[in-house]
This record gives C-alpha cells, sequence and structure tokens, in this order.
C-alpha cells in the first residue's frame, strides 16, 4: 500500500484500535477520509489507496457490468491489504475493517480468508464476491459482526449480488442491515451515525 492517510500522527496511535477504509471502484482514498470526522475518535483510522490504476482513479481489481471478477486479481489484492495490516498490527489493539462499494468486497473478501484478525467488519454500499473458490474457503467458528448499509434503489449493485450478498452475511456473520432510502450508491450522515454505534458496541465497549 504505497498510499495511506492516517487520522493521527504515529505517536498518538499506539493501543488504539485500527479502522483500515477500502475505498471503490474508480475513486480514491480521499473518498474515505471525509469520513473520519464523523466515526469515533477512539479509533485510528487509515483510508488506503487501491493498487490498480482505473482511468486516472483506482480500484482494487478489474470489475466489469455485471461485477463480474477474477479471481487471481481479488487474491492478489487481498494479500498485499493484509501484508499492510501485518506490518501495522501490533501497534493496535484491533483491527476492524470498512469497505465502499468494491471496497466492501474486499473487506469481506479478507474476512473470509482470515476471520480471526478482524473484530468487525463495516460495507457500505456494496456487495460480497459470490466467487466458487471463495465459497469453499469459508468457514467461521464465530461470527463477527458486520454491519451493512445501503440504498435497496442503489442501481450501481445489480439484484443478483445484492440477493447473493444478503444471503451469505445472514449465513455467515452477525449482521446488522441498515437501509437509508434516497441515498443511492454513495454514504451519508445518517449512516455514519449507526456505523458509529456499532463499532462503539461491537469495538469499544
Amino acid at each position: 500500500m504505497e498510499t495511506v492517510v492516517w487520522s493521527k500522527p504515529e505517536k498518538l496511535r499506539a493501543g488504539t484500535p485500527l479502522l483500515v477504509m477500502m475505498h471503490g471502484y474508480g475513486t480514491d482514498e480521499s473518498r474515505m477520509v471525509r469520513l473520519f470526522e464523523y466515526l469515533p475518535l477512539e479509533f485510528t483510522f487509515a483510508a488506503l489507496r487501491a493498487p490498480m490504476p482505473i482511468g486516472d482513479h483506482w480500484g482494487w481489481f478489474l470489475l466489469d457490468y455485471f461485477l463480474a471478477n477474477d479471481f487471481a486479481d481479488v487474491i492478489s489484492a487481498a494479500t498485499s491489504v493484509r501484508a499492510w495490516i501485518s506490518s501495522v498490527r501490533d501497534q493496535h489493539s484491533s483491527v476492524t475493517l470498512m469497505g465502499y462499494s468494491q471496497g466492501m468486497a474486499m473487506a469481506s473478501t479478507l474476512l473470509r480468508l482470515h476471520p480471526d484478525d478482524y473484530k468487525a467488519v463495516v460495507g457500505l454500499s456494496g456487495f460480497v464476491l459470490n466467487n466458487e473458490l471463495l465459497s469453499t474457503m469459508d468457514s467461521f467458528e464465530t461470527k463477527k459482526p458486520f454491519f451493512w448499509g445501503r440504498d435497496k434503489a442503489d442501481l450501481v449493485i445489480n439484484e443478483d449480488a445484492t440477493a447473493y450478498t444478503a444471503e451469505w452475511l445472514a449465513e455467515n456473520t452477525l449482521l446488522t442491515a441498515r437501509t437509508y432510502p434516497g441515498m443511492g450508491h454513495a454514504m451519508s450522515k445518517a449512516e455514519m451515525v449507526d456505523v458509529s454505534a456499532f463499532l462503539r458496541h461491537y469495538v469499544l465497549r
């Protein structure tokens, strides 16, 4: 991860819970940095820039209109993120993941590959990858808390992806699902209030 924006200087991060934030496809880390002010100050936030150039912006792996993906690309991206997290993990009391849009696919994939590594996950206007190889790896001794926020009228995430995501999350996580009419494929202040309550309950308590 060559570009990371932190919410705190290094001298103030020790012992704090870490929230790793991953942006969506065709954008960058600034999308997540805007959320810092709306989330619990007890956390250290780290907004990562995805490694793959998408025009003038960035993505975690190539994605088409139908949200199809290449398994090797997904695993490569997840491995890079996990390696970065491992390099800073010892400074923090816990690690929680947050992903917007394609970033939610990344966050849920990291959880699927190494469920014991993370305290909780927040997914915003995103999806879980419907991938047969990933499905064969799913094994959760304990269901981890997962917040899923979206607008039911979001036109970017197709119906099949939404249906699979709902089924997978219900089966494999301790799910908190919230919807926000009129939000579209975005994030909102009202949603951040609920995310903050989720983080306080499952991570800070």
